[in-house]
């Protein structure tokens, strides 16, 4: 579970996490703008001292607006995996994300979850982020990972 294109650290990250093994990879995308509301999103900003983004969270595409750039950014991330060696499918998910991610770990037999996601300070604090949430629901082991910028 992502919520912004990988970047190519993130790429080599999870592709390198069981060594030689081969891996493959069902990447799901939720749009930022339809992950959180405005105020958790501007506090995260805040709590990390990046006023810029805070201001800038109410300018952030939602809805129909957002998946667009979502499908392009699932479109580049599952290159990249491809492009590392790994097997890579994704989809954008727009609602219910975590029920979404149980589906696809029962349907895929999948032996782990990646989310892979900058910090949200306030929806960690009250276990109300994806990784969290995955945890008491998916069936399988939940690894949290924070996404890296270019």
């Amino acid at each position: 579970m992502i919520e912004r294109p990988l970047t190519a650290t993130d790429v080599e990250f999870v592709t390198t996490l069981h060594g030689e093994e081969p891996v493959s990879f069902i990447v799901l995308l939720q749009p930022r703008g339809d992950q959180a509301d405005l105020l958790l999103r501007a506090i995260d900003d805040v709590a990390m001292g990046e006023l810029g983004e805070a201001v800038r969270e109410g300018g952030e595409p939602e809805g129909a607006e957002a998946r667009q750039p979502a499908e392009l950014g699932l479109v580049h991330s599952v290159n990249a995996l491809r492009a590392a060696g790994a097997e890579a499918v994704g989809q954008v998910v727009e609602n219910h994300p975590i029920d979404k991610m149980k589906t696809v770990v029962d349907e895929s037999g999948a032996d782990e979850v990646i989310v892979l996601t900058a910090p949200h300070y306030v929806e960690e604090f009250f276990h109300r982020d994806w990784a969290s949430r995955a945890r008491h629901k998916v069936g399988v082991p939940v690894l949290k990972l924070f996404a890296h910028s270019e």
